[in-house]
Formats: C-alpha cells, sequence, structure tokens
C-alpha cells in the first residue's frame, strides 16, 4: 500500500496524505477464517431490552487473522 499525497486545492486538503487500498484483495473473504460476529441487540445476560434503539441491521462476519 502506498500513500497518496494530493495537491491543496482547499485549505482543508494541504498535507493531505492518504493509504493507497487498490491493491488490496476485494473479493469475498476465505470461509474458513471467518466466523459470525453475534449481536446483543441491546439485551443484557437475562435476555431483557436494556437499551432503547438498537438491535436489527446486517448479519456481519468477523475475520479470524492469523
Amino acid at each position: 500500500m502506498a500513500l497518496k499525497s494530493y495537491k491543496p486545492t482547499t485549505p482543508g486538503q494541504r498535507g493531505l496524505v492518504l493509504i493507497d487500498r487498490s491493491e488490496l484483495w476485494k473479493g469475498r473473504p476465505v470461509k474458513t477464517l471467518t466466523e459470525g460476529l453475534t449481536k446483543k441487540g441491546g439485551r443484557n445476560n437475562t435476555g431483557r431490552i436494556t437499551m432503547r434503539r438498537q438491535g436489527g441491521g446486517a448479519k456481519r462476519l468477523y475475520r479470524i487473522v492469523d
């Protein structure tokens, strides 16, 4: 991964340096190196809702990095 430096077209972009992620893998992760990430949904150990406006959303995978 290389670093990309930008010309200051605005004052906020002066000194802007970002990582070039174009060389990273764009496919799906290897299935043996992933596991499900369990969500709490705002519930405690008894299963009762203890925090409002939590829950739902998309199923997520946790990547195991060895």
